[in-house]
């Protein structure tokens, strides 16, 4: 008699590798390189305690003799000083390191806090429908009027004089969260509700119905996962907007402040000595915030075509 041989169910790896999205992922260059690109930039400034050679935050590390010291490979530059020195003398590979963590957080978690707004108020606006989502959508219309960056200057602006720089200063990363993150709810709740309105009528929505589960289960147990490709494509580039949100505001004066800089900061900071010579403060900074956001919307893009069913070749 011979024995029965029981298969194996395939691994976590082995089903992503069996995928489409990981076949289509390695048959593409650009998007390769472009999440190479990101892994390292995000590993770096994740790992900018250790990689740093110097703590821009601790200020007996600073010298202010070192100031405007120009990048190792120029004439003028200091083999102490990789890519240069800012106005204050510190280190400018130490700083962007540390300010590419903070605009990635601040990306990061703002596109968190829009996710859960938009995904909650979609949701309920595509399920419920009626004056419900008649109320809910001329609430996203009246925040979508209303552009992210007027809201942002706005609030920020009478926050900062309400309450004084000394306490902005400590609040600063988590109000450009909440702000940006509050501003653009609208692009979540707007898609996840045209794709909840597509889900409910299918048979798997009148199942659970009939089985006597909840709205709240159908809704985020069975609707949800299945609207979950378009969130994953809106996320993408929403976290390039909310970074280059930062950046903006950050250069306005309105942003981290600069005893804590962004990459945003960095590049306002420096502004002024552009045109001194010392061009590295800002361009240097702006080259790292551009190849990020370049990279992110790059990844967004193939992630766009992959996830769209209409494109899928098998």
């Amino acid at each position: 008699m011979s024995e029965l041989t029981v298969q194996e169910a395939p691994s976590t790896w082995q089903k992503i590798r069996q995928s489409n999205i990981w076949h289509c992922f390695v048959n593409d260059r650009l998007a390769m390189v472009a999440a190479f690109i990101f892994v390292v930039m995000v590993g770096a400034a994740l790992l900018a305690p250790v990689l740093s050679p110097t703590n821009p935050y601790d200020l007996s590390t600073i010298d202010i003799m070192d100031s405007e010291i120009a990048p190792a490979w120029s004439e003028e530059g200091d083999e102490r000083f990789l890519l240069g020195t800012d106005s204050q003398g510190r280190d400018m590979l130490s700083t962007i390191l540390y300010g590419a963590r903070i605009s990635i957080a601040i990306g990061f978690f703002a596109v968190v806090l829009q996710a859960l707004l938009g995904i909650v108020i979609g949701l309920t606006a595509g399920y419920v429908g009626g004056r419900v989502d008649n109320f809910l959508m001329r609430m996203a219309d009246i925040q979508l009027s209303f552009s992210t960056m007027m809201v942002a200057i706005v609030v920020l602006a009478l926050f900062q004089a309400s309450f004084g720089s000394e306490l902005y200063s400590k609040l600063a990363m988590w109000m450009l969260i909440l702000v940006i993150g509050i501003a653009e709810w609208p692009q979540y709740a707007r898609t996840i509700r045209a794709s909840v309105l597509a889900e409910k009528k299918k048979e798997y929505v009148e199942a659970a119905k009939v089985m006597g589960f909840g709205s709240g289960r159908i809704m985020f147990r069975h609707i949800l996962p299945n609207c979950l490709s378009p969130i994953l494509v809106i996320s993408t580039v929403q976290i390039a907007n909310a970074i280059i949100s930062e950046a903006a505001l950050s250069f306005l004066g309105l942003g981290m402040p600069v005893s804590e800089p962004s990459l945003g900061s960095l590049i306002s900071s420096g502004f002024e000595y552009i045109f001194s010579g010392s061009w590295w403060i800002t361009v240097i900074p702006g080259a790292i915030l551009v190849t990020l956001v370049l990279v992110i919307n790059l990844l967004g893009d193939w992630l766009r075509d992959v996830l769209n069913p209409k494109l899928y070749k098998g």
